[in-house]
C-alpha cells in the first residue's frame, strides 16, 4: 500500500474494491486486454494518458489508461496490464499492489472489435515521472478531485470523429475522457462519491 497522507482516499478505495467482487467474463475465444488504473497519493492521483494520432488507430488522440492487448508471453491480465503500462510509460508495476480489479467490459458500439478489456488498479507510493514510447503522446497524473468536482462529469456536448456511441464523460484540463475509459473510471469513483 502507498504511504499515503492524512487525507488519503486510497486506503478507503482499497477496502471498498476488496468488499466488491468484479464481474469477470468466460468466453475464452474474446480478444482479451488490459489496462492499469493507477493511483498515487498526494494528492491522489490516477495516471491519464493521450493516446498519439496514429493512422487507422480507432482510439487514436483519445485520453486512456495504459494497456493493450495480452500476449502469448503474459501468463495472465495482470501481466498485460503491467506489461503494457511499462512499454507505454516506462512506469514499473512489477512489485505494485494491486488493490482491485473492476469488471470486464467490451466496446458498446458493433463497429469496434469485440475485445475483452480487464481493468486492475494498482497503487504506487508516489507519484512517478512517465517515459513515453511512440504510442502515447502525453501523460499526466491527474487529481482525484478533479474527476469528482462539481460539472466534471455529464453528457458529452460534442461526438468525436468516426463512428462511436454517445456517452457521459469527463471534462478535464487537458481533454475529454469519454468512451470505455469513462466506463472503468466510473464505477471505481463511484466508491467515493
Amino acid at each position: 500500500m502507498p504511504r499515503a497522507g492524512p487525507l488519503s482516499r486510497i486506503p478507503e478505495l482499497a477496502a471498498r474494491l476488496a468488499a466488491r467482487p468484479p464481474r469477470i467474463e468466460g468466453d475464452p475465444d474474446r480478444p482479451r486486454a488490459a489496462v492499469a488504473v493507477i493511483l498515487a497519493p498526494d494528492p491522489d492521483s490516477i495516471l491519464i494518458i493521450r493516446r498519439a494520432e496514429r493512422e487507422n488507430d480507432r482510439w487514436s488522440g483519445q485520453l486512456a489508461l495504459p494497456g493493450g492487448r495480452w500476449s502469448e508471453g503474459d501468463p495472465d491480465l495482470a501481466a498485460t496490464a503491467r506489461r503494457e503500462t511499462r512499454e507505454e510509460v516506462g512506469v514499473e508495476l512489477e512489485t505494485a499492489p494491486i488493490i482491485g480489479v473492476l469488471d470486464d467490459l467490451t466496446p458498446r458500439t458493433l463497429v469496434l472489435p469485440r475485445i475483452l478489456v480487464r481493468p486492475f488498479v494498482f497503487t504506487l507510493p508516489e507519484r512517478v515521472t512517465p517515459i513515453l514510447n511512440q504510442e502515447v503522446a502525453r501523460a499526466w497524473w491527474m487529481p482525484l478531485d478533479r474527476f469528482l468536482a462539481s460539472g466534471a462529469y455529464g453528457p458529452m456536448d460534442e461526438r468525436p470523429a468516426g463512428p462511436v456511441s454517445m456517452g457521459p464523460a469527463y471534462r478535464l484540463e487537458v481533454g475529454v475522457l469519454w468512451g470505455m475509459t469513462e466506463r472503468i473510471l466510473t464505477p471505481l469513483l463511484d466508491l467515493l462519491r
